[in-house]
């Protein structure tokens, strides 16, 4: 039997069946993007190294964010916190990432309303850029909407320890299902070759906890 918090809403517990608008935005503009790079690298439009190009100037890159190199423009470490997000290595990366950001932004709007899910996934897209650039060491850029959507998994995580700490729940189903989220990084990671950014994984979700701690409390 799932437990409730009374003061919620029927709305709140019970989200609408479709993600709201400004998601399928994100997702469109992400797709959009992806889907030009890849007629590009097709040679359907463009040149071929429109890809590359994208990369360069959006993609988070470490040795820029540390100053072992100059950036490309004005502003370049800045916006690279937030514009690698936009950025994916092909179809399937942009589709894993979207359908985790469809669904649990859903819950996530359906709690917070637009405002808040925006800036607990704008946060979490920049604390996954600053926990890359403070732990990796690589010349290779960092790309993927996977720091957001790993803000709203700690984000729900969040919520549910606090519930069940409030309920007095058993707290070990949170921790078994962080220790499995950690697990699933370093299976990854090792069947990768190194080829996953963990480190965006970990500053997405801490931001992601610590919002649904603070102003983004359900």
């Amino acid at each position: 039997m799932r437990m409730t918090d009374p003061s919620m809403s029927t709305e709140t517990r019970y989200p609408p069946a479709g993600a709201p608008a400004f998601l399928w935005l994100l997702v469109g503009i992400m797709a959009a993007v992806e889907f030009v790079l890849a007629l590009s690298d097709a040679g359907f439009i463009g040149r071929p190294d429109w890809r590359w190009t994208a990369l360069a100037a959006g993609a988070f890159w470490q040795p820029v964010f540390s100053g072992t190199v100059a950036p490309l423009y004005t502003g370049q470490k800045a916006l690279m916190c937030i514009s690698y997000a936009f950025l994916h290595g092909g179809l399937l990366h942009l589709a894993l990432n979207s359908v985790v950001l469809l669904s649990l932004g859903k819950l996530a709007a359906s709690r917070l309303g637009a405002a808040k899910t925006l800036l607990v996934l704008f946060l979490s897209a920049v604390g996954g850029a600053l926990a890359f650039g403070l732990l990796a060491s690589v010349n290779v850029p960092m790309i993927g909407a996977s720091g957001a959507v790993f803000g709203l998994i700690g984000l729900w995580q969040a919520w549910d320890f606090s519930m069940r700490r409030e309920f007095g729940l058993p707290l070990r189903p949170v921790l078994v299902a962080i220790l499995a989220l950690v697990a699933a990084n370093i299976a990854l990671a090792v069947f990768l070759g190194g080829g996953l950014a963990w480190e965006a994984h970990l500053g997405g979700w801490l931001v992601g906890w610590l919002s649904g701690q603070s102003f983004a409390q359900r």
